[in-house]
């Protein structure tokens, strides 16, 4: 599957916020969602570019939690292959996101951006998120977001893979589940 690399980056950044913010169980356990500032720390690092965290005020936070409760819903909706319902809850995503496109030069060439409708983090990272799953929902690779199918854990995904068939957040939850489907076996 084939994404340019800001969409890539975008989905990569999607994933992350709505894993952080959202998840009740990860990997088998209870997801523990940080607050305050460690929270804004945790989304600095998810945002980062080139290896250097940004720094996320409390309004960023409140945008980008709002991002998030509106985002996992989309990727649930996928996961069930419900694409009407992923739709509308894109669409409505949009409506308050607003992305505009833009062509930005950044050095090596002009490349289409999406910004906010403001110059803020959390505008400018929610508006292109949503462009990015806009733009992943409505292409041959819809079926591409997922919500990990292993016991006790509900982070997602997008799958990259060549032939599509992603099922878990990771290895770890891959593995947990061929286990137990080895020892099941085996008893």
């Amino acid at each position: 599957m084939y994404f340019d690399s800001h969409v890539a980056d975008l989905l990569r950044a999607s994933t992350e916020l709505v894993n952080l913010m959202t998840c009740r169980d990860a990997g088998g356990r209870p997801a523990e969602v940080p607050t305050g500032a460690q929270l804004r720390r945790d989304l600095g690092v998810a945002l980062a570019r080139g290896g250097q965290p940004v720094h996320v005020s409390r309004d960023a936070e409140l945008i980008l939690r709002r991002f998030a409760d509106d985002a996992r819903p989309i990727f649930e909706a996928v996961a069930d292959e419900d694409y009407d319902e992923a739709a509308r809850r894109t669409n409505a995503l949009l409506t308050w996101c607003r992305p505009a496109p833009r062509l930005d030069n950044a050095g090596d060439g002009w490349h289409m951006h999406f910004h906010g409708p403001t110059d803020e983090l959390g505008d400018g990272w929610a508006a292109g998120c949503a462009a990015a799953l806009t733009m992943a929902i409505g292409s041959r690779h819809a079926g591409r977001l997922g919500v990990c199918e292993a016991p006790r854990c509900d982070r997602v995904y997008v799958d990259s893979s060549k032939n599509g068939t992603r099922r878990f957040c990771g290895v770890t939850c891959q593995n947990r589940v061929k286990n137990a489907q080895h020892r099941a076996r085996n008893e």
